[in-house]
């Protein structure tokens, strides 16, 4: 294996209710975790989301209410999932967009802080449109010559994630051969939020939309502290809120 680890990298892939962080919940969970050597463990589960899941998602992936009725709530699987995910980087595709705010989301409505501080964040969709522009099934064929059977299965493209991804190391050799080289090669190694509501430039967070965009939101806060309110009471995924919250006690600890 070309790819060097340092330590383990998940590669997760959900299936969903939907695609709106705030409000959808996830109904399928496929984490393909892999060791430093090499080994590959995975955890699959299906979840019953406590909320009907609408047709137009049914017919994507498959998942009826029927199946889910007697699976267990995310909540009941939160502290196994969190102690899978224990001391990795993690991986998907499209995840850094997608899949891992949806499982921050879901573990803060119940209370759990999942932290990604610290953590390498490699979107192999990211790496994939720099160098070839595609879809995963498009992926799959290209970098592994390869059929996508059974897409919209959470392990199946969870799997087939991280084989491309090791397709892609052995392919270019310019994006290196280390989770942190290809973190910086697809340029997203400061996520403030995931829903890119703030975006960090020179070091500094700034609001990334709305009357002000383009400012430093310590800077905001400062002078219009009712924003804070406004957003902590707006339709804003609890990532954001998370984040905002942490700049304004940082902001507020400086002028202490």
């Amino acid at each position: 294996m070309k790819l060097l680890l340092e330590r383990p990298i998940a590669f997760i892939d959900l299936e969903t209710t939907g695609i709106n962080i705030s409000t959808d919940k996830i109904i399928e969970i496929a984490i393909v975790k892999i060791l430093p050597g090499g080994t590959k463990q995975v955890k699959r589960k299906l979840l019953n989301p406590q909320m009907p899941i609408p047709k137009s998602s049914t017919d994507v992936h498959g998942i009826t209410d029927e199946m889910v009725k007697d699976a267990p709530t995310f909540k009941q699987v939160a502290n196994e999932v969190k102690q899978f995910l224990d001391n990795c980087d993690m991986g998907g595709y499209n995840s850094n967009r997608f899949d891992v705010p949806m499982l921050i989301e879901e573990f803060l409505r119940i209370g759990f802080d999942f932290s990604v501080e610290g953590r390498k964040m490699v979107d192999v969709q990211k790496v994939f449109h720099l160098m070839e522009q595609r879809t995963l099934a498009a992926a799959y064929k290209f970098y592994c010559n390869k059929t996508l059977e059974g897409a919209h299965s959470a392990e199946v493209d969870a799997t087939a994630t991280w084989e491309i991804f090791l397709a892609q190391v052995e392919r270019y050799d310019n994006i290196g051969t280390t989770v942190e080289s290809i973190v910086k090669f697809t340029g997203e190694d400061d996520i403030v939020d995931f829903s890119r509501r703030f975006i960090k430039v020179n070091g500094v967070e700034i609001f990334n939309f709305g009357k002000h965009k383009g400012r430093p939101v310590a800077e905001v806060l400062k002078a219009e502290p009712q924003y804070y309110d406004w957003m902590m009471k707006g339709d804003f995924a609890m990532n954001t809120k998370q984040k905002l919250t942490e700049i304004l006690n940082r902001t507020l600890l400086k002028k202490t």
